[in-house]
């Protein structure tokens, strides 16, 4: 079990020493700082649950630092210490956002008692930002196909150990899902779960995201920042698409790795954390490797339990049990009466590749949510997968500035109506077209041709 972290900021060594053993005594991991800036520079480089104030500091008095400590990215519950006389500020620093006060001199119950409720105070608030992050997932693993039972049984077993977990799968097969599941199911699951996009930070950014910095490492950084690994101490790191990172920042990251420490940039101060990583690629990492993309000693970190996420098109069996949660969904976040999917039109999405995946799959069916007023989707509602103007003219055609792109623009619109037209059955709209089944593939394949064009 993760132990809450207390620091303790007093000028006098005797309360701190006293509060160290009470509080060490009840189970709590505790530091202690004599002033304020020293109290400040701690919470900078490690992650707190409580800070005990002495409101009365040598320099910087406990209202400064309690106004600091509120400006941070993250900040911990203040319970503040308030000697004789200083009670009145003590009042003025609960309305600033201490949780409470504690009088001088000390009750071992009331400290005991008034440090476990803003504890359970700051639990609570991690709760409901846990509960928000999960409602904002839009879906489950939804299905019963076996490729999914055996992602599962994966999970099960991945999620209750701290080993690093590397996911592999296409865009849109629920890589960022599977990984809030195992954050969900294991040890870690009342701490952070912190996601960085690797490919969506740029490469000039992605190390102070990652690793933090102190004010001053460059003209911008007015003050201290955390960065994610820190913040998601206790808890679950998500990088997703690794295979886009940095090969500077992937060179730090396995010596972070390996030691479970690290200088914020622009500090000489070393930063331990308890960190699980879950990392994610849509592209092949050995294919990364040899193309010299992806550093393979990090390949080898990341990779104690490798998870695969199969395509749609693999696990077609799948496809009718989503459409049916996702028409649930929509139709209850829209306000509309519960629409089916008739056999019909269910064997158009079946025959249809989804190269987009469950992604994809969603955006379909919320499509048809908004726009059919029925209450049965039928084979007739496949024209709003072509847009309006595609019915009407080529896209593009007027602009296409050469004979091949608007050869190739025609014959993207012409096959994707014919497969359209025909339910997405390929041997069909093959037959129709005049070519073998193979060659449509192909042409799918190289014209990108989806069910939303």
């Amino acid at each position: 079990m993760i132990q809450d972290r207390i620091l303790i900021i007093d000028d006098e060594s005797s309360i701190r020493s006293s509060l160290q053993g009470i509080l060490e005594d009840e189970g709590y991991a505790v530091l202690s700082a004599e002033t304020g800036e020293d109290g400040l520079a701690l919470l900078q480089t490690q992650n707190f649950g409580l800070v005990l104030l002495d409101i009365w500091l040598p320099e910087m008095s406990g209202i400064d630092v309690l106004k600091q400590i509120r400006t941070l990215e993250e900040h911990p519950q203040v319970v503040v210490i308030s000697g004789h006389g200083t009670v009145e500020t003590a009042v003025q620093a609960t309305k600033l956002g201490a949780f409470d006060f504690l009088e001088k001199p000390l009750s071992l119950e009331n400290v005991v008692l008034t440090v476990k409720n803003a504890l359970r105070q700051q639990k609570l608030e991690e709760e409901n930002i846990q509960l928000r992050e999960r409602l904002r997932a839009r879906y489950h693993l939804v299905g019963k196909s076996a490729p999914l039972q055996k992602l599962r049984a994966e999970i099960k077993k991945a999620a209750p150990t701290n080993g690093r977990v590397l996911i592999t799968g296409e865009h849109g097969t629920g890589k960022e899902l599977v990984a809030r599941i195992i954050h969900q199911q294991s040890r870690r699951r009342d701490k952070r779960f912190i996601e960085i996009n690797c490919a969506a930070v740029p490469d000039d950014l992605i190390e102070s995201d990652l690793f933090g910095f102190v004010r001053g490492y460059t003209a911008h950084a007015l003050k201290d920042k955390k960065g994610k690994l820190l913040l998601a101490d206790g808890g679950t790191l998500f990088l997703d698409e690794i295979g886009d990172m940095h090969p500077r920042a992937q060179s730090k990251l396995v010596k972070v790795v390996i030691e479970g420490k690290f200088e914020p940039l622009g500090s000489t101060e070393t930063v331990r954390f308890d960190t699980r990583l879950i990392a994610a690629t849509s592209k092949n990492p050995k294919d990364l490797i040899a193309q010299g993309k992806f550093r393979e000693d990090l390949f080898f970190k990341l990779n104690i339990i490798p998870m695969a996420i199969p395509p749609l098109r693999e696990r077609k069996e799948d496809i009718g049990p989503l459409i049916t949660y996702f028409l649930r969904h929509y139709c209850g976040e829209y306000g509309k009466k519960l629409k089916t999917m008739n056999a019909a039109a269910l064997g158009a999405f079946l025959n249809y590749s989804w190269p987009g995946n469950v992604s994809e799959l969603m955006n379909v069916i919320e499509r048809f949510v908004i726009m059919i007023e029925e209450e049965e989707i039928g084979a007739g509602h496949l024209g709003l997968l072509v847009e309006t103007r595609e019915r009407d003219e080529i896209p593009g055609l007027s602009s296409a500035r050469t004979l091949g792109r608007a050869t190739e623009l025609f014959e993207r619109t012409f096959i994707h109506q014919a497969l359209i037209a025909n339910r997405w059955d390929a041997a069909r709209t093959a037959a129709e077209l005049g070519i073998t089944s193979a060659v449509l593939k192909d042409k799918i394949k190289t014209l990108q041709i989806r069910f939303l064009d």
